[in-house]
């Protein structure tokens, strides 16, 4: 799948910024900063990880800079972000 860099989301509190880009190498490679990682890091990977391959996506490098997003709003953003990324409409 044809991708570029893209990215969704804000800094302020209860988002989450999500950067999407091309990867070489088969396989999801997501960067994690948050300020819960310790209690939620493992959560939140798991949410952008099925959220990218429900959409084909199964090779990106993703860094993602949360502020206390819930699982939906982590979802929304990773959607986003892909779509622009992928240029694929999946609200159609």
């Amino acid at each position: 799948m044809e991708m570029k860099n893209a990215s969704a989301g804000t800094l302020e509190s209860g988002d989450i910024m999500v950067q999407i880009a091309p990867r070489e190498e088969a396989g999801l490679h997501i960067e994690l900063t948050s300020s819960v990682a310790a209690q939620f890091g493992n959560q939140i990977k798991k949410v952008i990880t099925e959220t990218l391959e429900g959409l084909g996506i199964d090779k990106a490098d993703v860094k993602a800079v949360d502020k206390g997003a819930l699982d939906c709003t982590i979802r929304a953003r990773v959607t986003a972000a892909a779509v622009r990324a992928t240029g694929k409409d999946v609200w159609k």
